[in-house]
């Protein structure tokens, strides 16, 4: 068997992974944060109970749950983190009340050594943990209940009155009972952060928010398994420069004469492919309008330049379009690639694969449009006060915001196309060739992407909150980040062996050995994103390790812009290639700076702890999720746009000008206007607490006023881009983005080593 050794290495990463996720997910959800039956103050009056706990966290979820605010840390970032703002403003309640009762105006004015004194006694008070398992009981102190009618009181004025500083508008959430409800939500999450796990020091979110006034400081285990993933970083990469320095260096593949796909026919399924890339840039536009927009609500939360936007388009759903968009059409580039790409690997058109091409491309129409105005309408409170909200409305959960309903839709719809495409392929996965294990890697991408969105439905509308998280971010990590890279990969190996400029030779082992090294990192960092979610310390010390090796294989960057550079100099032919390969490059160099530099810089357990749920974590989100892998759809797309009219010649200006204005725009964006916001957080959350760094206080000062302004500039060439890049692609279909000449046909050489093939890339396709 041609490379046993990689085959063998990679299923044994993936099984042992796997084992390690499961193994500890299992561990976490027997460890979860309590949620007691009922609070009770010591004479047995109840305060609240844990059915109106998970009703809270239900009506939460559907006014836009963590499109709006954050708790613990997992959201969006102009409201508050409900859980740290809650647990301040208990904390200073109890010490004014305190303070008070011994002669003080307030505990700000009570003697510093009162303070200490008071602050002692509040991180005895709040820590202890009152839970008692055998009733489900916890048992609060008299001055916490008040505190916790303090506290909804306050938070049913937000949601009913509005916030502008916050951008939730006058009337977001108006029903008494749910108001209440969402505030006991809130409490048992600060509760959480604030209470020790039993028979330990630290609590239940590994003292996540940084609230010194309750003793929540980073842990000893934080700071050494910090230092740990330093010295592994170092350590891996050291190893892995060490192996690159003894291996032997690719050799040069010759260029063929002519271009392989020149004359080459499409089939009826491929053509149908066309009118995804339309619809992919539709949604790269409106994504990219609606972030303007979303950006504009951190200085205007009512509106957008004196519009009342919030009234009708509130900021709720205008995030939850933009970030599930951005799902969408990378999605939906891809895996029109992948349609496009079956045929051209087998040179077999199976029967009725263009009628099931179109009926999947109805389907995803359906579901994006439903999936859309479902959230608008439960954002808006406009699905009645049954389950449709859950069903048809929003879930609250960033990335996998849209309904259950259409959640099963899309996860059926990608089984849909793993048949198809998998049944274009499979002529040639039969025939023994050099390029086969490709063609394996190929098909086995294609269902984890399929299977690894089913991780989403592993939680219900009722489930913990620890437990969602755990399963979403197998959603957004291993498929988003993990599954549909080993597919791109594998789709590129294809499309410069096709080409002639890459032996299958070389692309096997190449492709087989990245895939090892990135999943054996990735799969497991995935506790990276858990660090402070109600998980106990091993999901720390794992994520920890494992996702600072997730860095290891970018040190293979340098190499791999190296030779997209060569590939986008040469002549001839391959100048039509051009722009589709610079397109690679900037996913190669987002790769190092928004995977590599910006992930490391949050990665760390004693970064994350003061940067989590700050705007540093956009940073990372905006030029890895767009940098890496909206790039890399964009640079598919293009190939593909490119292999559909293999003779005609591209009026490329206004895709160079969109190449540049986008990578130009995004760093501009960051560097303006995310990075010095979220560095000023960081600096407030360590000299003073989570809770100020999120506050309107903060937040909504000149200085910060100016860097959110300051993003206009970045915002704006960005959109020029995504405009020309649109202009671009419309035009390959109506003609203003080719050049009229008329050239003599030319029969192109054969390919060597061609992947496997039933047939050369000119010849008609074979219909069965």
């Amino acid at each position: 068997m041609q490379h046993r050794k990689l085959w063998l290495g990679l299923l044994g990463v993936v099984l042992v992974s796997f084992l390690v996720l499961g193994g500890q997910g299992v561990r976490i959800s027997r460890t979860l944060p309590p949620i007691p039956e009922k609070v009770a103050l010591p004479d047995g009056t109840v305060l609240l109970t844990g059915e109106s706990i998970m009703r809270g966290q239900n009506v939460w979820q559907s006014i836009g749950g963590q499109q709006l605010g954050s708790v613990w840390g997992h959201g969006a970032y102009v409201a508050p983190d409900w859980s740290a703002d809650w647990l301040h403003r208990e904390a200073t309640f109890v010490l004014d009340t305190w303070a008070r009762a011994e002669g003080s105006a307030s505990y700000a004015e009570a003697p510093a050594e009162k303070q200490a004194a008071l602050r002692e006694r509040l991180t005895g008070l709040m820590r202890a943990n009152t839970y008692d398992a055998g009733t489900g009981t916890v048992t609060l102190a008299s001055v916490r209940a008040e505190a916790l009618r303090a506290n909804a009181a306050h938070y049913a004025d937000v949601f009913s009155k509005g916030r502008s500083a916050y951008a939730i508008p006058e009337g977001a959430l108006t029903n008494p009972e749910k108001l209440k409800d969402l505030g006991n939500f809130f409490w048992w999450t600060s509760w959480v952060a604030s209470t020790n796990r039993p028979g330990d020091s630290v609590t239940y979110t590994q003292n996540w928010p940084h609230e010194p006034l309750v003793g929540n400081v980073p842990t000893a285990g934080m700071t050494m398994w910090s230092m740990a993933s330093i010295v592994l970083l170092l350590a891996g990469v050291g190893g892995f420069l060490w192996y690159l320095s003894g291996k032997k260096e690719d050799e040069a593949q010759p260029l063929p004469a002519k271009d392989p796909f020149s004359g080459m026919q499409l089939t009826p399924s491929q053509r149908a492919t066309g009118k995804y890339f339309l619809v992919v840039v539709a949604l790269f536009l409106v994504q990219v309008a609606l972030g303007g927009v979303t950006a504009h609500f951190g200085v205007e939360g009512g509106g957008f330049y004196g519009v009342p936007l919030a009234k009708y388009l509130p900021y709720a759903v205008t995030r939850s379009w933009h970030t599930q968009l951005g799902i969408f059409w990378i999605a939906t580039a891809w895996l029109a690639t992948g349609l496009f790409v079956g045929p051209a690997v087998s040179g077999v058109e199976p029967k009725y694969q263009r009628a099931g091409v179109n009926f999947l491309f109805v389907c995803l129409v359906i579901i994006v449009a439903g999936a859309l105005f479902g959230q608008w309408a439960s954002v808006q409170q406009r699905l009645g006060n049954g389950d449709y909200w859950y069903w048809f409305g929003h879930q609250g959960w960033e990335y996998v915001d849209l309904g259950r309903f259409w959640q099963i839709f899309l996860f059926v719809g990608l089984f849909v196309w793993l048949f198809l495409t998998a049944r274009a392929v499979w002529p040639a996965l039969k025939k023994p060739s050099e390029g086969r294990p490709l063609l394996v890697l190929f098909v086995i991408s294609s269902l984890a992407i399929a299977s690894f969105y089913g991780a989403g439905l592993m939680y219900g509308q009722r489930s913990h909150l620890g437990m969602v998280e755990y399963w979403r971010w197998w959603v957004v990590h291993l498929w988003v980040e993990g599954f549909f890279e080993v597919f791109a990969t594998v789709v590129m190996a294809f499309l410069f062996t096709r080409l002639g400029v890459l032996s299958v030779r070389t692309a096997v082992p190449t492709v087989l050995f990245s895939t090892i090294i990135f999943l054996a990192s990735g799969i497991i960092g995935t506790f990276h994103h858990l660090y402070f979610s109600g998980t106990p310390s091993a999901a720390m010390a794992l994520g920890a390790t494992f996702s600072a090796l997730e860095v290891v294989p970018l040190v293979l960057v340098g190499r791999e812009v190296w030779g997209h550079i060569r590939l986008s100099r040469l002549q001839g032919w391959m100048e039509q290639y051009r722009w589709p390969i610079l397109f690679f490059i900037g996913v190669a160099f987002w790769n190092l700076v928004g995977a590599g530099l910006f992930g490391f810089l949050i990665n760390p357990p004693i970064a994350l702890y003061y940067m989590q749920g700050l705007n540093l974590t956009p940073v990372h989100g905006h030029t890895a999720l767009f940098g890496v892998y909206g790039m890399l759809g964009i640079a598919l797309m293009l190939f593909s746009l490119r292999m559909m009219q293999p003779e005609a010649r591209w009026k490329t200006k206004p895709l160079a000008w969109a190449f540049w204005s986008i990578n130009a725009g995004l760093v501009l964006m960051v560097v303006l206007s995310m990075l010095p916001i979220g560095v000023l957080q960081t600096k407030a959350s360590i000299e003073q607490g989570t809770w100020w760094a999120r506050s309107a206080e903060f937040l909504q000062t000149p200085l910060m006023d100016t860097l959110r302004w300051l993003r206009v500039p970045g915002d704006m060439l960005f959109a020029v881009g995504a405009v020309l890049l649109a202009w671009f692609i419309v035009g390959l279909k109506t003609g203003w983005s080719l050049e009229r000449v008329e050239e003599p046909r030319q029969q192109p050489e054969p390919v060597p080593e061609r992947l496997g093939a039933a047939a050369p890339a000119h010849a008609v396709v074979r219909r069965r």
